[in-house]
């Protein structure tokens, strides 16, 4: 019995022990696993489309890149009266792909307004617990509003017809043959729809027209026709549905458009007018002459008292207008009675482009005084960092609750209050509108990215611009969009409802920080504090002109900036564009050192295990931590009297007296490690604050972070005595969290407290 007990007991044991020589041999085993690269410098080979013939490496256009053409004649007629637009076009599309095509997609985007539009279906709701009653009977009681394309047909050159399916905002028209390569088909489309109210209109603000009290109309007309998708090397077809939010790609052609209106209305749109003298007073034409070679204010056209003298007319006459526009991707148009016109010129070096502004009364005078001024400031600084606007005008329409931009003419925000007070809140928001929405006519009506996918592509770009624009207009400008700062709120923000920038602009949560600001934030610090204003300049501009008039994506753009400025940028890439990281950098320890002749025991004992003599070769220096067990207080006097001699007599014996007084003498030695809870990489900006007031800013390239993602250390040594360090001094890399950016640690009020509050 006993011998079994033993023996069971021994058995016990050996199992236990068996088992803990196992979970060792196993924890070994994991030990020795390796593990794929994580390094944040890693090249984006995974991330970023692989280059090929039609998109190289560099980030230009390949010898192979094509893109397709579809020109347009159309035919409208607005009914004021009835609140109707009705338009016939035809369309010559031209396939340049290498392969053929048995379909075409044209986009249908008036059908969001369709009463079985599925865009309402798509959000989710959640009842109101108070709602006034106007709210009570429009969203309950008021019937759906019946918009959307009414097709009356689609015909071939011939006048046959031809096969088509609508899906929602796309229609497929099928070929009767295969569409080949140098091809081109030519088809035509008739149509109508029911004009929306744009203010009270449930899924297209875009376009519509504003009702004023007595009686007129503002219209401005977009999306209105059938127009042709993009179909690419990239995406194929982009027939992505229209949901509302995700923008438009589009074809580049020209245009001839005649359009129909009632004949005291007043009209500007894409496109040079064919036909002036039919249309404006023999005086006004004269004073758009003048506007032609004015280049220093605007000079008006139609002037306030010609608008208000119409406003009460309603004419039953009409009257067309006749526009020609070429290499452009879209067309709009605004028209109304109530229209004051004015205009300048603009002077680049290699166009004259004219700055208009159209603006009822309701406008006046913030309008007369400042929109034109803006576009012209705008096509100023937009053509100085990337290219001269190749257009002949650029229209700015005043629309109640607008921002939307067509290539030539945008709507825009901003109007005196009923009294005619203007709030500075008006009249900055009213100015950033125009920049921003003028702007667009750089990014993407001419560098055409595809905003169904990428909103940031022309957003970003655009607000980065619009932010260089603002602040050149009026130093004191109240940018919202583009200091660094600004997006701290969006970077420590719940992760839950964040979006890495590279998402569709369906899947955004926040979409004005998202597609707006940060990426604008991105590349300002790109251009202040990573690459330097001369290198961003010149790479942004390349990007510009390789892609101007063509269809770019991201990784384009990605590329373009490395490939023009030598400065590798995937870090920065991956970790603002295609995650959701922050910056937080922060001061973890300092150690102040001494001089000393005498070496510490720490550092004898590192001499001992590297098999060296302290004594060897030339005299040694030895620096000293002042929290090491055996420092000596009395090295604070700074450096003692052997350190000096060993120093003087090795200096007196090595260097020219030329060399001697160019020499420092620094006498206080501080490591500082900092830390980086943050995710995201970025340089290490560090200001050293001296006993006698002044300060020193030393810059450390991002790079500093590649072996090791979480600290890093930098010896600092000084002629004077150091008694703050701070991080990120003037705000520049979005760190979120500031309180460790202090050594001292006490230090709780800073700068940042102050800016923030600004």
């Amino acid at each position: 019995m006993k011998k079994s007990i033993v023996l069971s007991a021994f058995l016990t044991l050996a199992f236990t022990f068996g088992a803990l020589a196992q979970e060792v041999k196993t924890e070994e085993k994991k030990r020795e696993l390796g593990h794929y690269n994580e390094n944040k410098f890693r090249q984006m080979y995974d991330e970023m489309a692989t280059p090929n013939m039609f998109r190289t490496a560099s980030g230009a256009p390949g010898p192979a890149y094509y893109q397709q053409k579809a020109d347009y004649k159309m035919n409208l007629e607005l009914d004021d009266k009835n609140k109707k637009l009705y338009g016939s076009e035809t369309i010559t599309y031209y396939n340049n792909a290498k392969e053929s095509l048995e379909y075409l997609w044209v986009q249908l985007d008036q059908n969001i307004e369709r009463p079985d539009s599925k865009t309402p279906l798509v959000e989710s709701q959640n009842m109101d617990k108070a709602i006034s009653t106007s709210g009570f009977a429009k969203k309950y009681m008021g019937s759906p509003f019946q918009g959307g394309f009414n097709i009356e047909y689609v015909k071939d050159a011939k006048g046959n017809p031809m096969k088509y399916t609508i899906n929602q905002t796309m229609m497929r028209i099928d070929l009767p043959k295969p569409l080949k390569n140098g091809e081109k088909v030519s088809f035509s489309i008739k149509w109508w729809y029911n004009i929306v109210n744009y203010m009270e209109g449930a899924n297209n603000g875009r376009s519509g027209y504003e009702q004023f009290p007595d009686g007129n109309r503002l219209f401005v007309m977009a999306q209105f026709f059938p127009r042709m998708a993009v179909y690419n090397d990239v995406e194929g077809w982009q027939n992505m549905q229209f949901w509302g939010r995700g923008e438009f790609a589009l074809v580049f052609g020209d245009y001839e458009v005649n359009i129909t209106v009632p004949a005291d209305h007043v009209m500007e749109a894409t496109g040079v007018l064919q036909n002036r003298s039919e249309v404006f007073t023999a005086e006004q034409v004269k004073r758009w002459e003048l506007a032609e070679r004015t280049f220093d204010k605007p000079v008006v056209i139609v002037t306030q008292e010609e608008a208000v003298a119409k406003e009460s007319s309603f004419s039953d006459k009409k009257k067309t207008w006749k526009f020609k526009a070429q290499n452009v991707r879209d067309f709009g148009f605004s028209t109304s009675r109530k229209f004051i016109i004015d205009a300048m010129a603009v002077d680049l070096p290699t166009n004259k482009p004219l700055a208009i502004s159209i603006y009822p009364k309701e406008a006046n005078p913030l309008w007369g005084d400042l929109s034109t001024k803006a576009v012209a400031h705008t096509l100023k600084t937009y053509s100085h960092f990337t290219f001269d606007y190749p257009y002949p005008k650029a229209v700015s329409v005043s629309a109640e609750d607008q921002g939307m931009e067509y290539p030539m003419i945008c709507w825009n925000y901003g109007r005196p209050d009923e009294k005619g007070f203007v709030s500075d809140r008006i009249k900055y928001g009213m100015l950033g509108v125009i920049i921003h929405e003028v702007g667009h006519n750089f990014f993407p009506m001419i560098v055409n990215s595809d905003e169904r996918q990428w909103s940031w592509m022309d957003e970003g770009l655009n607000t980065f611009l619009e932010y260089l624009t603002e602040t050149s207009f009026d130093p004191n400008f109240p940018a919202t969009r583009g200091p660094a700062k600004n997006i701290v709120p969006y970077m420590k923000g719940n992760q839950k409802y964040l979006e890495p920038i590279m998402s569709n602009s369906e899947n955004i949560y926040q979409f004005g920080a998202n597609a707006y600001g940060k990426p604008a934030t991105g590349l300002n610090i790109l251009r202040e504090t990573i690459m330097g204003r001369e290198l961003f300049d010149h790479a942004f501009k390349t990007y510009a002109n390789r892609w101007k008039f063509k269809h770019p994506t991201p990784e384009d753009f990605f590329r373009t900036m490395e490939d023009a400025s030598a400065v590798d940028l995937d870090w920065f890439w991956r970790g603002w564009f295609y995650s959701t990281d922050y910056t937080d950098i922060g001061v973890k320890t300092v150690k102040q050192y001494y001089v000393s002749t005498e070496a510490s025991k720490e550092t004898q004992a590192m001499f001992n295990r590297r098999g060296r003599k302290i004594s060897d070769g030339e005299p040694m220096l030895y620096l000293v931590a002042e929290d090491a067990p055996d420092f000596k207080p009395e090295l604070k006097k700074a450096m003692d009297v052997n350190s000096v001699q060993a120093l003087s007599d090795y200096v007196n014996k090595n260097y020219t007296a030329e060399e001697k007084n160019a020499l420092k003498s620094p006498k206080y030695f501080y490591e500082v490690e900092f830390e980086k809870p943050g995710g995201l990489i970025m340089p290490i900006i560090v200001e050293l604050q001296f006993e006698d007031g002044t300060s020193e800013t030393q810059k450390f390239p991002a790079q500093i972070w590649r072996r090791n993602n979480d600290t890093a250390k930098r010896v600092f040594a000084t002629e004077k005595k150091v008694v703050k360090i701070q991080v990120d001094p003037k705000l520049e890399t979005a760190d979120i969290d500031v309180e460790n950016n202090y050594w001292p640690k006490a230090e709780t009020v800073s700068k940042f407290d102050t800016l923030e509050k600004k």
